[in-house]
């Protein structure tokens, strides 16, 4: 049987270092609570090559890309954690059996066992 509290370290230790990845391409959206933006660069300097504009813009995307990934992966370990307050953690959000312990060992912010896994 897994116990709930070594994966609950297991996604708290993700989340700080989800957390920390995110801080690196971004910044905390201070108008709603749990929400990340890539960070953009400063474009207003009048003596900026227009290649280092181009390279800036060109990382922004990049950036924006990575955040949106690292953020989706943020919300599934936060909902993870919240299912285990909940006491629902480790329930089959579409079938409601027991999500296998080996799945949860491979990915513990799994919602559903490995019949109803997602793509």
């Amino acid at each position: 049987m897994t116990n709930t509290n070594d994966l609950k370290s297991k996604l708290l230790e993700e989340k700080a270092r989800l957390e920390g990845e995110l801080s690196g391409v971004g910044h905390r959206n201070p108008k709603i609570a749990g929400d990340w933006e890539p960070s953009a660069p400063d474009l207003n300097n009048p003596t900026a090559d227009v290649n280092d504009v181009a390279d800036s813009i060109e990382a922004f995307e990049e950036n924006s890309a990575i955040e949106v990934e690292l953020e989706a992966r943020l919300l599934e370990v936060d909902s993870a954690l919240a299912r285990i307050e909940a006491g629902t953690y480790g329930i089959c959000r579409i079938c409601g059996e027991k999500i296998e312990d080996a799945r949860l060992e491979a990915n513990p912010s799994a919602p559903t066992c490995i019949a109803h896994r997602e793509g």
